[in-house]
């Protein structure tokens, strides 16, 4: 199917082969993990409590982003992986 590029984006968004989500989801997850695992890290390590609360902040964000990504998963018919 040719792609019209004279209609409006909106028009040609819809016409366009879908993007691989499973793909885009599983990178987001991946460098949402590197996040999770360093503010881990750093709130194990920290010894001052006013920065291992707003690393503990970072963990609490990550996680919620994580779940996040879940639900969209979830949403767009994708399921959810067994992994973190």
């Amino acid at each position: 199917m040719a792609l019209d590029l004279a209609a409006p984006p909106s028009d040609r968004a819809l016409d366009a082969a879908p993007p691989d989500l499973s793909h885009v989801f599983h990178r987001l997850n991946n460098q949402l993990g590197v996040i999770l695992a360093n503010a881990e890290l750093l709130e194990a390590r920290l010894t001052d409590d006013t920065q291992r609360a707003r690393a503990g902040l970072v963990v609490s964000g990550a996680l919620d982003a994580i779940s996040t990504v879940q639900d969209l998963r979830r949403l767009v018919g994708l399921g959810v992986s067994n992994g973190r």
